[in-house]
């Protein structure tokens, strides 16, 4: 795998990881679990931030990826939304362990497949233009990214993302109430 295989899966993992965690964000409040959220999609930042010429914060990514790796497991059993918790949590240590040297054990197809499966396991039907499932959002901000990111570059992805997660956080609120 050359180097900008790696830059182009990881920068795709991290835009989904942003979309999805609009609603992240509102599932962690509701489970008290905000600040372990903040320290994770900080992480993620950081990646995002070294894709774009900055060096990485290894001891904010070690930060991260310690408390994605204890975050789903501390998400209430009795919330609904678990699953789509816990494939989020997955998609993030995808996108982690991609910034790393040699670890090619993971691919970011892993990644955007463990967004997918967030996205389909939602549970509640979802108003999104003309998607009425997040899986078909989720598929679709995929291949648009996709695109964005071979006409674009890197640049475009973060502001993509954050739009597209904007989605996201509106379900979220509609099904938290």
């Amino acid at each position: 795998m050359d180097e900008m295989f790696d830059a182009a899966g990881a920068a795709l993992c991290c835009a989904a990881a942003i979309r999805l965690g609009g609603a992240m964000r509102v599932l962690a409040a509701r489970a008290e679990l905000s600040d372990g959220y903040d320290l994770v999609s900080a992480g993620v930042d950081n990646i995002v931030a070294s894709l774009e010429g900055q060096d990485l914060d290894e001891d904010a990514l070690g930060k991260a990826f310690g408390e994605n790796w204890i975050l789903d497991a501390r998400y209430p059993a009795g919330l609904s939304g678990r699953a789509f918790f816990s494939k989020w949590t997955q998609l993030v240590f995808v996108t982690i362990v991609l910034t790393r040297p040699r670890q090619q054990q993971l691919v970011a197809v892993q990644g955007l497949d463990s967004a997918l499966e967030a996205a389909a396991a939602w549970p509640s039907d979802v108003r999104v233009g003309s998607f009425t499932r997040l899986a078909d959002y989720e598929l679709a901000c995929q291949q648009e990214t996709e695109e964005r990111l071979r006409k674009g570059g890197l640049p475009v992805l973060r502001k993509l993302a954050e739009e597209q997660s904007g989605q996201y956080r509106r379900a979220a609120e509609l099904f938290v109430g």
